[in-house]
């Protein structure tokens, strides 16, 4: 055992209790009582950089503030940029949880508490490695830049503004962002990309009030009929996206990647066992993992209009509604495809309804080679940490602030997550694995001299 993995051994309990007191602050960025809260988290966070021996302070911003920490050495040749969020979903619904989300108890190897996994384990392993290198060896062989920001569970509002104002002094040779899942408990795995998204609601106006159906159905459009002729229209019979112009941007999977896709360990069983429906579908002539990780999707994600109460109310509804997203891949762009949607919906239904079609924005997706340096280094810390080499996948999600740092500050970015899919973000009883947590620490003080 080498000087890193001892001394992380050591302070194993002493890792454990920083990680609890951090769970214990309610840093809920979407409720407004907790405003105080989430400013306390983040003079928490700063308190532990400096403990670790870093500089940091507290940006503020409109919003929630961002942590900045940061660390240079004049022998280092490389800076890299850490990301994470220390503001975490609400705990509702409260009844569902074994015991208070704010008061971290342990189930086993598990630690059970609200942002135990999204993502305050995951970030405090970036900073608890910097600290294991300064306390061991007395510096840290790479640069580094810590953003730990408070928002990213509301859209990450004010962070881009803060990218944009302080590209200059974030010039880093990558970037790190430990907010994602691995394979499996025992399978280490490094992300080399994100589907973006583009989302957009559809409203569909009729008459001016809801009408008796016996004196005017058939005479007049009924909103929610046109809207499910609109939203039929959004596919064709081999289940692709049916929208003009949306395929034109979007790559077919190289051979490379496809090789990759053979040694996940992927279970189509499982994965269907684990939706509950009855079957698997999608765009033919993809498997399963391509239509998740490398193809486009348009999805309806809910509609609203009419009567929906007990028994028969007979009417005309006067307007019906969507909400759509649309899961986009390497070279689509949000903006665009959204141009697209709204082209193709106002084509699509007839003159006798008004048509809105809101754009809500969206994110770009993201992805990196697997011969990128970045992912080679983190592939070899990985390994040395886990004791076998990790797998490469891709995420059918999105990560907005991915693509920012992308955008804004031209970085790479490695997704190098030590979550599980099992471990209920955003659910009642939200945990993560102590020894995932040791191993994320091991992992990253591995991944500073791999970069190195």
């Amino acid at each position: 055992m080498d000087d890193l993995a001892s001394h992380i051994e050591r302070n194993r309990e002493a890792f454990v209790s920083e990680l609890m007191e951090l769970l214990r602050i309610p840093s809920v960025s979407a409720d407004p009582d907790r405003k105080e809260d989430t400013a306390r988290c983040a003079r928490h966070v700063a308190g532990i950089f400096r403990r670790m021996g870093l500089e940091a302070r507290i940006v503020e911003t409109p919003g929630h503030p961002i942590v900045r920490a940061d660390y240079s050495h004049p022998e280092n040749k490389r800076t890299y940029l850490v990301y994470g969020h220390y503001d975490v979903q609400p705990p509702d619904p409260l009844d569902k949880w074994l015991e208070p989300p704010f008061e971290p108890w342990l189930d086993g190897e598990d630690v059970v508490a609200r942002g135990a996994s999204d993502d305050k384990g995951q970030f405090l392993a970036h900073i608890l490695a910097a600290g294991t290198h300064l306390a061991t060896r007395g510096r840290i062989p790479v640069n580094l830049i810590f953003l730990i920001e408070g928002e990213e569970e509301v859209s990450s509002d004010h962070l881009a503004d803060y990218l944009e104002k302080e590209a200059p002094g974030l010039r880093a040779d990558g970037a790190v962002v430990s907010d994602t899942s691995m394979w499996g408990p025992d399978t280490p795995a490094l992300g080399l990309g994100l589907r973006g998204i583009a989302a957009a609601e559809i409203r569909l106006r009729g008459p001016a009030r809801d009408l008796h159906s016996g004196g005017f159905g058939g005479a007049v459009a009924n909103p929610a009929a046109e809207l499910a002729r609109v939203l039929a229209s959004l596919h064709d019979e081999d289940r692709r996206v049916a929208v003009p112009g949306f395929y034109d941007q979007v790559r077919e999977i190289p051979r490379e990647e496809k090789e990759l896709l053979s040694q996940v360990p992927f279970d189509e069983g499982e994965f269907l066992d684990s939706t509950g429906a009855p079957a698997l579908w999608g765009e033919r002539g993809y498997s399963t993992l391509e239509r998740i990780w490398f193809r486009p999707t348009c999805e309806v994600n809910g509609i609203a209009g009419g009567y929906r109460g007990e028994g028969t109310k007979t009417i005309v509804p006067t307007c019906a509604g969507a909400k759509i997203t649309m899961r986009l891949v390497p070279d689509q762009d949000p903006e665009t495809v959204l141009e697209l949607f709204e082209a193709h919906v106002k084509r699509t239904a007839p003159p006798s309804v008004e048509v809105e079609v809101i754009k809500q924005g969206g994110a770009r997706p993201v992805s990196l080679s697997p011969d990128n340096p970045l992912v080679q280094a983190a592939a070899g810390a990985e390994e040395r940490a886990f004791g076998k080499k990790p797998i490469f996948i891709r995420s059918g999600g999105s990560i907005p602030v991915v693509g920012e740092l992308k955008r804004i500050l031209g970085l790479d970015v490695l997704l190098m997550g030590f979550g599980l899919e099992d471990d209920r973000i955003h659910s009642p009883n939200e945990k993560f694995s102590l020894e995932r947590f040791r191993k994320g620490i091991l992992t990253s003080a591995y991944l500073w001299e791999e970069l190195a």
